[in-house]
């Protein structure tokens, strides 16, 4: 890796000298354009706008988040899906804990349909047996006006609240009617642009199969410049970090210059100083002969002197020379060479072991794929598929138009069923808006119970019918109420919002 880094350096190194930093050349950036896949235009509108009915839809929503906080309970699905559930004791107390919004306001429901009917019958009971009702006489109190209005206003309260609740009813129950009707034209339309769907097929195949030709086309461009791509991509991203080494490589050559001039001085001077010094170790030999010669005489045996040329003979051997100069000529010429051309050497080398056969094996790939692709295509039995999809399709479609009817006849009697429902609810709030606005108004604090007008006890009588249907058809109201919210509510949680943040595709594949 050092000497691919040194190589890089060094070629840029040589090219900025060279050139003064000319720029890569970079290829034009193309995108690949694969037209447009042949498309039909469908008939279905995939979007859905619920109009003024959306508000109560955000109602319903909003309650059920407060009813059902829990996350989609992917675990149990699994289990479910795997009829694993119920291996562990835990896993009916995590479902326990899942519903536990349902099975409170489920029994709550319950609760009332059993208590109301009771406590009617308890009360008709009791008035039968002359033990409850009214009195014939009437007790002024001080705080009987205050009373009478307040009990009005919560009456009328509860009344303008439960108004608005038939009115939900009835706009839901209508919504629902008309979407049942509109699902005939709807479901005529998803068959139709199946059956499309499935004509255009193998021409979108055929297009898709057709368009791996762009791909290879522009791989192959690309292999083909590889160098130049590649390269201008390693300049850009190496160009902050390498131009600082680069710069102080500039001002090092420099000084790598002036060493070398230096140096080939100090290669002068060395050969004079080795003429120098062979001239210098002649006369050292000559001056060491004639100091040997007088050592020799006689007068160096003398008493006195002896000490003195003994001294001189011993200090003879220092005067010859061991320097070896071809050593600094050695290394200032082989190292430059070693570190200045190693590199270049081995370059060839390097490239043809790193890029050998790449180009070609990719390109015979490339080459393949399309044959695999193309011979794919022709094995898999399209048409085959599609005729028997389109066979499957048409008997679902009659299958569809023969018991849509049935479906139809169905939701008129559950539409039926349910404005009867909403009329009984109706009529028990007209009693009482009856009952509250005769009562007001034929209301004479100074009559008695016997003595009263006929507005007046119409508004009583009417209060009291009010109440009578109230025990007699709110049971039934409530035990509807309680079936379609757990179920429903049960189905947009699980099902509903599920599908619509495709939670229920990731348990899907992930099973």
């Amino acid at each position: 890796m050092a000497r691919e880094v040194y190589l890089l350096l060094l070629l840029l190194f040589c090219g900025r000298t060279i050139s003064e930093w000319q720029p890569l050349p970079q290829m034009p950036s193309e995108t690949l354009d694969f037209g447009y896949v042949p498309h039909k235009i469908y008939n279905t509108n995939a979007y859905y706008e619920p109009g003024t009915i959306g508000i109560l839809f955000h109602i319903v929503h909003a309650f059920l988040c407060i009813v059902q906080p829990n996350y989609f309970p992917q675990d149990l699905f699994k289990k479910l899906a795997l009829q694993t559930f119920g291996n562990k004791p835990g896993d009916y107390q995590k479902a326990v804990y899942y519903e536990i919004g349902f099975i409170i306001l489920g029994a709550l429901g319950i609760l009332f349909v059993l208590l109301l009917p009771l406590i009617g019958l308890c009360f008709c009971l009791c008035r039968c047996c002359d033990n409850c009702g009214g009195e014939m006489h009437q007790r002024q109190k001080k705080n009987a006006n205050c009373r009478r209005g307040c009990f009005a206003s919560l009456l009328l309260v509860a009344t303008l609240i439960s108004s608005i609740g038939v009115f939900f009813a009835y706009a839901a129950n209508q919504h629902l009617t008309s979407q049942v009707r509109g699902a005939r034209g709807l479901m005529n339309n998803n068959f139709k642009d199946l059956q499309m769907f499935l004509n255009g097929t193998p021409g979108q195949i055929n297009y898709l199969v057709n368009q791996y030709n762009t791909t290879k086309k522009k791989a192959l461009s690309d292999l083909n410049n590889v160098g130049t791509l590649l390269g201008s991509r390693v300049w850009e991203q190496l160009g902050k970090e390498v131009y600082p080494a680069l710069d102080a490589a500039l001002t090092m050559a420099g000084a790598i210059r002036e060493t070398k001039e230096a140096l080939e001085n100090v290669s002068g001077c060395l050969e004079m100083l080795q003429e120098g010094t062979e001239k210098l170790h002649t006369s050292l030999m000559d001056v060491m002969e004639d100091l040997i010669d007088t050592l020799n005489d006689s007068a160096c045996m003398a008493t006195q002197a002896a000490s003195t040329c003994n001294l001189i003979r011993n200090s003879l051997n220092q005067l010859t020379i061991n320097a070896n100069y071809s050593k600094v000529s050695y290394t200032l010429h082989a190292s430059v060479k070693r570190l200045g051309y190693a590199a270049f050497n081995d370059t060839p080398e390097l490239i043809r072991d790193q890029t050998k056969n790449i180009l070609s094996d990719i390109k015979s790939i490339l080459e393949n794929v399309g044959s695999n692709i193309t011979a794919f295509t022709k094995k898999l039995p399209i048409q085959k598929i599609l005729t028997d999809f389109t066979v499957y399709l048409a008997q679902n479609e009659a299958y569809v138009e023969y018991y849509f009817p049935l479906v139809e006849q169905y939701d008129f009697y559950r539409w039926l069923g349910c404005l009867i429902l909403c009329c009984m609810v109706i009529l028990i709030l007209v009693f009482f808006y009856l009952g509250l606005l005769c009562g007001t108004c034929g209301y004479d604090k100074n009559a008695t119970p016997t003595t009263r007008g006929c507005v007046s006890n119409t508004g009583g009588n009417f209060l009291m019918a009010g109440v009578t249907f109230s025990f007699l058809f709110s049971w039934l109201l409530m035990l509807t109420v309680v079936v379609t919210f757990i179920t429903g509510g049960n189905m947009e949680k699980l099902i509903c919002e599920s599908f619509d943040d495709k939670t229920l595709f990731q348990v899907r594949h992930s099973i």
